[in-house]
């Protein structure tokens, strides 16, 4: 393949552009979930191990970030909000994109596994092939379910860090895995709402395409309660307790009412004051993601003391 670079008055790429391959937005809820998960395990980690252990785990969650945008290249040149993503702006190639992400993604395997344990590596492995061929070259471009299924790429990491210190898998990792997974759908949905056109001009059969806003609005109101059981229930568990519990009850009815409301909506009423409930809802689920982790972290500190 040419390189694009190689053509007269093409921009070149610089060091950030290589940083905004790894998908740096992404890999920051990577980095924090997984080191939550380690944290709060019950297992006694030597903080260097715990320092290599989530460094390698980012990387991992970089390396499918480049593999992402290696085979998204297409969709993310039509999209208004990533035409200027390193690939379709032109400053950098698709093969060094795609040689980048292989390079990385086998590097933070082995070194996960020498790091901590091969379990906690294979695991790893696994969440990149998962998020670079089951939901990327897949699930994306085929289903509506996309982000349903596609959602457990995201929701792995603190099960990867719990892993690291434990190596293994225990009922506290499968519900911060559910808390991710059933968080997703609503979180994307809700973006999906006001942005539609995107995912309509770049073909991608985003629930909102395929199924209209009222449907989408029933599916982001239907997740929210399906999610706060498990986020609850998680703070019934030896990681959690009564710091955990009172901030997920909180959080939970704050997001069931943004669900609500996106549900009363009429598209004609969103269209009037330009999305502004469904944006909110938005904001608010990113704020319910990094509180319900902040607060398994303060219960941790409160126990441990």
């Amino acid at each position: 393949m040419t390189d694009i670079n190689a053509y007269e008055g093409a921009p070149e790429a610089e060091f950030r552009d290589f940083v905004a391959l790894l998908k740096p937005r992404v890999m920051s809820l990577v980095v924090f979930t997984a080191f939550v998960g380690l944290w709060v395990a019950p297992a006694d980690v030597h903080p260097f191990i715990a320092f290599c252990s989530v460094l390698f785990i980012a990387l991992g969650g970089g390396a499918s970030g480049a593999l992402n945008m290696w085979y998204d290249a297409d969709i993310d040149a039509v999209m208004r909000r990533t035409q200027n993503r390193p690939i379709p702006a032109g400053r950098i190639e698709g093969g060094s994109a795609l040689a980048l992400g292989v390079i990385l993604a086998g590097f933070s395997v082995m070194m996960l596994g020498l790091a901590a344990n091969w379990f906690a590596a294979g695991f790893l492995a696994f969440t990149i092939f998962f998020y670079a061929v089951v939901y990327t070259i897949w699930l994306k471009r085929w289903t509506p379910q996309n982000i349903v299924i596609g959602g457990a790429a995201g929701a792995f990491p603190p099960m990867i860090g719990w892993a690291c210190a434990t190596g293994g898998i225990s009922l506290e990792s499968l519900l911060m895995f559910a808390l991710i997974f059933f968080w997703t759908p609503p979180h994307f949905w809700a973006l999906a709402l006001f942005m539609k056109s995107d995912y309509h001009e770049a073909k991608v059969p985003m629930l909102t395409v395929t199924h209209g806003r009222p449907a989408t609005r029933r599916h982001i109101f239907a997740y929210t309660l399906v999610l706060a059981p498990f986020a609850v229930w998680l703070g019934l568990t030896p990681v959690g307790g009564p710091v955990y519990l009172a901030a997920s009850i909180v959080l939970n009815a704050l997001f069931i009412h943004g669900g609500w409301q996106i549900l009363r909506r009429t598209e004609d009423a969103a269209i009037a004051d330009g999305y502004a409930v469904e944006k909110r809802v938005f904001k608010l689920s990113l704020n319910y993601l990094f509180l319900h982790f902040v607060a398994l972290l303060v219960q941790n500190w409160v126990g441990a003391w």
